[in-house]
């Protein structure tokens, strides 16, 4: 059975487009697919806690195997997450662009998830790869949305994408380096032009659906 990671980076209910793409596409996937197994992870609204000084400390500790228990305590949660992961055969992330990048909540998930000596080792002896993934055989997808337009390869506005982007950097450190990015713009200036990208999406979505 294939399993499906959803993340969740929309601090919007409802009234999300990221949100409602991302469960229409679900959908799809488990009518076209048959059996597909779907986690949900809610980071937009869920309040995921950011990295601080004790989460570090524990991290980086010398000797992982031999961490005491307020250390195991403060990456509890970066483990269950990191897990969730591992344990995905697909990955999907759908959050809007907010100020050219990705809302906090989801920053705060990829910040528990790619840590060193689970998700990627750093090698500073090794000039040709001191970055090595430690996850393999994943694929992600990327559901967006945005308040303008043309961020896209060639788009006028590509060079203030930070968002898909940052997000297929961070992706590709720890392993995953098949993304694919589904956008829906105009959405600051709404009627038609929204409508037709919002669409578009609808249908690169389903064509996705089948092969996920």
């Amino acid at each position: 059975m294939k399993r499906i990671l959803a993340v969740n980076g929309s601090p919007r209910g409802e009234r999300s487009h990221s949100r409602r793409l991302l469960e229409s596409f679900l959908q799809a996937c488990v009518a076209e697919q048959g059996e597909v197994e779907v986690l949900r992870r809610e980071v937009g609204r869920g309040n995921l806690p950011h990295v601080d000084e004790a989460w570090i400390a524990a991290a980086f500790h010398p000797q992982p195997a031999q961490r005491p228990a307020p250390m195991q305590a403060a990456l509890a949660l970066s483990d269950e997450l990191i897990d969730e992961l591992f344990a995905a055969d697909r990955l999907v992330i759908a959050a809007p662009m907010y100020n050219f990048a990705i809302p906090s909540g989801l920053k705060a998930w990829v910040d528990q998830i790619v840590r060193i000596g689970r998700t990627f080792d750093f090698i500073p002896d090794d000039p040709q790869q001191q970055y090595r993934p430690l996850l393999h055989g994943k694929s992600a997808l990327i559901i967006t949305s945005r308040g303008d337009r043309g961020y896209g390869a060639g788009g006028v506005n590509a060079a203030l994408n930070h968002a898909d982007v940052y997000l297929r950097a961070v992706l590709g450190l720890i392993g995953i380096e098949r993304v694919a990015v589904v956008a829906v713009e105009n959405d600051e200036f709404g009627g038609l032009a929204f409508a037709d990208s919002y669409h578009a999406a609808e249908r690169e979505l389903a064509e996705l659906a089948a092969n996920f």
